[in-house]
């Protein structure tokens, strides 16, 4: 019943903050950005997935504490700042959802599948995954990213996303690149940050995703931001944390370096 009224509430400010006919142009619309950002909804699937990271469940009834997500078992104090990375256990270069996922099959007992069906929540339903990214990615606010590149498998997964950013396809013959590398874009109400510009990739890596969305009335993380894409792209089903989804991530990510953490984000 909680989050029922939380969600309301949260609707309810989505509406104030929404920009009025005379303010039109980028200033009205930074004004409902700040008018949420000042009383984050997000700060509730924060609240959320600290109570989910250390709370017992699946078939294992254990917690996710003994989860290494990179810095040491049960460490969440800087890891979002320095995901995508390689780790041996997976011999793979994991982002943080991917990460988290192999601890809840390994640890706690869920089955990927059960994971995937509920990775992006609803009105009627929370996805654990959009809480626990919540929680664990403003454990490193106030730290800047530092995404590394040391091992190869590093490398080629930033190697590999450069490539998919730049790649024209699908029925539009669109890349990442036709929305993101020029100045003055947008679509609808929303600019289109040039992630050419190492000051605008570092604000939309640091502090973006995972972020409120006020249209849709829930967390979204950066799995789901690619996935948006790629449909608005007509492009098929980006699979969830496919090697495609953390390879872009890789390269948007260790792009980012040097912006200052801080989320979750806001965004309409």
């Amino acid at each position: 019943m909680f989050m029922t009224r939380g969600r309301l509430a949260a609707l309810a400010l989505a509406v104030v903050a929404a920009p009025s006919p005379a303010q039109n142009g980028p200033d009205g619309l930074a004004v409902g950005r700040q008018m949420l950002a000042e009383d984050n909804p997000g700060e509730l699937w924060v609240e959320r997935g600290q109570r989910l990271f250390f709370e017992k469940r699946g078939p294992k009834h254990a917690s996710l504490e003994r989860c290494d997500l990179g810095l040491g078992a049960g460490r969440v104090e800087g890891v979002f700042a320095q995901l995508p990375r390689y780790f041996a256990d997976t011999d793979k270069v994991q982002d943080l959802e991917s990460r988290l996922m192999t601890c809840m099959v390994t640890l706690q007992g869920f089955t990927t599948d059960e994971i995937v069906r509920k990775r992006f929540g609803t009105l009627d339903n929370d996805s654990d995954m959009e809480a626990l990214v919540s929680f664990i990615g403003s454990k490193s606010n106030g730290m800047k990213m530092n995404v590394p590149l040391r091992h190869p498998k590093e490398a080629q997964a930033y190697k590999a996303g450069e490539y998919l950013f730049h790649r024209r396809s699908g029925p539009l013959d669109f890349s990442c690149a036709t929305c993101h590398a020029d100045e003055g874009k947008r679509i609808r109400l929303q600019d289109l940050p040039n992630m050419t510009d190492p000051a605008q990739v570092q604000a939309v890596v640091a502090t973006g995703w995972p972020a409120y969305r006020g249209t849709q009335a829930t967390v979204r993380t950066m799995q789901h931001r690619l996935y948006d894409c790629n449909w608005q792209m007509r492009l098929p089903d980006l699979g969830y944390a496919s090697a495609m989804s953390i390879a872009l991530t890789s390269y948007l990510n260790h792009r980012g370096n040097g912006g200052v953490v801080q989320l979750p984000g806001v965004r309409r």
